[in-house]
């Protein structure tokens, strides 16, 4: 009996191949986008779970401003590590890496500068599952000026030589310069893991550089994750935290607000809203997005095989007849329609299932995500794709099974039955909710595109175009001469300013403890961002100052006790003008002195935040040299600046970055989620199109003889294409105003995550309503046109 459905589904699927290959090509389609999104959050879910210990890692979350405002912060102080371990017989072991660090290894002829670089403790390898290669896992990163290089970094340096004992150089980083033993090589670091890096450097190189940090909770530099027993609870550990803290700090640090909080492993790549993370974060939100577009395509190829099916019922319908009259039961005839259902299911899934494995590079690429042939093959993810794809066929199958096997055999026969009323309702319903899901689609697309336009064209406060940026790392030569070597640099033809400064905007920058003078006249402690520049920075990015003024040679004391800061640090000072706080006393970071100037806020964060207060002081001891690069031709003067470097700084790379493109990294995750979004929202469409079209073509097949007969009576083309059309445009009209204040509720909640954002306005849904009715109408146009200019003799002939 199952053979015999099978053979019947084939023939069926053969006899009309029109249909099989709309029905088919759209569900195939929908299960590949289903399977695609799908992989990707597995994916992001997967971020960290390949240690083994995982459980029972956790990590400091440092919470510091004030008891009203936490300003929540993975960076941290050192102190807190060794004090919890020691304290508390619930930590078996603690672990601490320093900031991301910047080093210029060097073996014999190869030198390159590592961006990925964390000074390390020890005991990282007993608490992380990092596999070593070669060495000690014990004692790898225990002896000053260790270093454990990944297999991919050892091979760059190395090539087939054995690296283990070989002695590198290293300029810059948290340690003095100096020579760095390889102690160990090991696997390249999962690609999910919440932050990456090349090398590891042992702490104890940092330690002997700078002791003095090590003792101190206000100084933040380091990220601090902790092994803990089976026993541990995180609730009753955390209510233990104000008598630890005010056991350990020192009636001075006490006069400022700070209290930690703790954060399982599990939870930092999607579930962390804490800020200077070690790297990379995930977004909750968008991953429920994309859940929600994936179920939204495989509902509208649902809908497409329902509506299709159903469409096509008055064809079958005497065949339904002929065999109930031979014997066939409503049983029957239900497996029978069923079994129709799930072969073009499961064909489509496995053309889907071909069409991912064709995509994966392209979205490994486009998703930043590495993708392989055993993230399908999992012993979960090809059960639940074949599952899901079993589960639409019969959800997307009972109806038509059902319609169909309920015929009564004597009025099919005499040609008594018609397409019912509840049979052409539903139809019209199932494509009112696929085009409101794609019409919620278009117009969150078109929200999405001028969300991120708008992010990429704000004014910033500060000239970014045409600024090259040279990473010299701290060089000592360098900083020794930064004036001469800022002089030559502005002496050449296509340099138009120079300015030398720790950091720039988009880069890291710590905060720095800070007492300002309150109205009062007392000293409050305050926690503002700080950039350290010299006295070109200011005019050189064209940052508007709005009191005071920006620094100056011509002020001796600028050098030595002078600062400026920006209008949100007036603010938070608690300062209503920004006049009011000229002439302020501060103290900061050992040095003491007046506000002399305040400027316009300038967004040197990302966009997802508002302004944080900065302040400003002077210092020679940078990291960066700036060029206002004018030229007509950027690639000659690229080549000249960096002729110029080599005699200048023969010892250090010539490494640079444009700041526009440098500053927009910030939002490659932002970049990546439009292109996902995009993507599947336009393939989204085109399935419900694919529906559209097949049911437009059933229309037309329906009303021939009405068509032929109109002609006959003298109906022009455009009135019999406005007859076809009227019907599906009404339904898409109605679809946009269901759609509408679904798409603004998700879309508003969406776009919360930006500080700086988009205004949602209504021409936004007008822009979609009309682009879904363009998309219909040309969907049905092409079959309305076609029966309108049929001649219809031959239409007419066949009654």
């Amino acid at each position: 009996m199952f053979k015999n459905y099978m053979k019947i589904a084939w023939r069926n699927l053969t006899k009309n191949k029109g249909y099989s290959i709309i029905n088919i090509g759209g569900l195939a389609i929908g299960m590949a986008c289903f399977l695609m999104i799908l992989m990707f959050i597995n994916k992001e879910l997967s971020y960290d779970k390949y240690h083994t210990k995982g459980d029972q890692i956790y990590r400091v979350v440092h919470h510091m401003g004030s008891s009203d405002v936490k300003d929540k912060w993975i960076w941290g102080n050192a102190p807190i590590g060794p004090a919890l371990k020691e304290d508390f017989s619930e930590v078996i072991e603690k672990v601490q890496f320093t900031g991301r660090s910047d080093v210029l290894l060097e073996y014999n002829s190869n030198s390159f500068q590592e961006s990925d670089c964390f000074y390390v403790d020890a005991s990282v390898f007993n608490v992380f599952t990092w596999p070593l290669l070669s060495g000690n896992p014990k004692t790898a990163l225990e002896a000053p000026y260790s270093v454990v290089l990944t297999e991919s970094t050892a091979k760059k340096y190395f090539g087939d030589e054995d690296p283990m004992g070989k002695v590198m150089e290293g300029v810059g980083g948290r340690a003095n310069d100096g020579q760095y033993t390889v102690t160990g090589v090991m696997k390249d670091v999962p690609k999910n893991s919440h932050f990456n890096f090349d090398v590891l450097l042992s702490m104890s190189s940092f330690y002997q550089t700078r002791p003095n940090i090590f003792e101190s909770w206000g100084y933040v530099d380091f990220y601090t994750y902790f092994l803990v027993n089976n026993n541990f609870n995180v609730e009753n550990f955390q209510s233990k935290m104000p008598v630890f803290l005010d056991k350990h700090r020192s009636e001075e640090e006490k006069e400022y607000y700070y209290d930690v909080a703790f954060e399982p492993l599990k939870d930092a790549y999607l579930n962390s809203d804490a800020v200077r993370q070690p790297g990379i974060v995930g977004s909750l939100p968008n991953i429920y997005i994309f859940g929600v577009i994936g179920l939204f395509i495989l509902v509208i190829a649902s809908i497409n095989f329902m509506n299709l099916a159903t469409a096509r019922s008055m064809e079958r319908a005497k065949e339904v007849g002929v065999r109930k009259v031979i014997g066939a039961d409503k049983k029957g005839l239900v497996y029978q329609f069923l079994g129709e259902s799930l072969v073009m299911v499961l064909i489509s899934a496995s053309i889907g299932l071909l069409l991912v494995f064709v995509c994966m590079p392209w979205l490994s690429n486009i998703t930043g995500k590495q993708f392989i042939i055993d993230d399908i093959f999992s012993s979960y993810m090809l059960p639940l794709y074949f599952g899901t794809a079993i589960i639409t066929g019969l959800f997307a199958g009972s109806y038509p099974a059902l319609v169909l096997s309920g015929f009564k055999p004597a009025s099919v026969l005499k040609g008594l039955i018609s397409s019912s009323p509840q049979g052409v309702n539903l139809r019209k319903g199932l494509v009112i909710f696929q085009f409101s899901l794609s019409i919620a689609l278009i117009a969150s697309t078109v929200i999405v595109y001028f969300q991120l336009s708008f992010m990429l064209n704000k004014n910033l406060g500060f000239d970014n175009e045409q600024q090259l940026v040279i990473d010299y790392n701290w060089d000592g030569e360098v900083l020794d001469k930064i004036e001469t070597v800022k002089n030559e640099l502005k002496s050449l033809p296509e340099v138009t300013s120079v300015a030398s400064s720790r950091t720039v905007p988009g880069g890291h920058f710590p905060a720095a403890g800070t007492e300002i003078e309150t109205f009062e006249g007392s000293m409050e402690h305050f926690e503002p961002f700080l950039y350290e520049i010299d006295f070109d920075f200011i005019p050189h990015y064209n940052i508007e100052v709005v009191a005071g003024r920006a620094y100056s040679r011509e002020f001796v004391s600028d050098s030595l006790s002078a600062m400026v800061v920006n209008e949100a640090a007036v603010k938070s000072f608690g300062y209503a003008d920004p006049s009011e706080i000229i002439g302020k006393k501060f103290q900061q970071w050992g040095r003491e002195g007046t506000i002399v100037g305040v400027v316009k806020d300038f967004n040197y964060i990302s966009l997802h935040q508002e302004v944080a207060p900065l302040s400003m002081r002077y210092s020679q001891y940078g990291r960066y040299i700036s060029l206002k690069v004018k030229t007509d031709d950027m690639q000659r003067s690229i080549a000249n600046i960096e002729e110029n470097w080599a005699t200048l700084a023969p010892h250090r790379p010539f490494l640079y970055s444009f700041l526009d493109d440098s500053f927009n990294e910030q939002y490659q995750a932002d970049f990546r989620f439009k292109k996902l979004f995009t993507l599947f929202s336009f393939l989204a469409i085109f399935i419900a199109c694919l529906g559209l079209f097949g049911l437009a073509t059933y229309s037309a097949m329906l009303r021939t003889k009405e068509i032929g007969i109109r002609k006959v009576l003298g109906a022009e083309v455009s009135s019999i294409v406005t007859l076809l059309s009227k019907d599906f445009i009404k339904l898409v009209i109605i679809a946009i105003v269901i759609a509408t204040p679904f798409a603004w509720y998700a879309m508003d909640n969406w776009l919360n995550v930006y500080a700086y954002k988009v205004e949602i306005n209504w021409w936004v849904f007008a822009l979609a309503g009309i682009m879904a009715v363009a998309v219909a109408i040309i969907t049905v146009s092409y079959h309305a046109i076609k029966s309108a200019r049929a001649n219809p003799i031959k239409s007419l002939r066949t009654e």
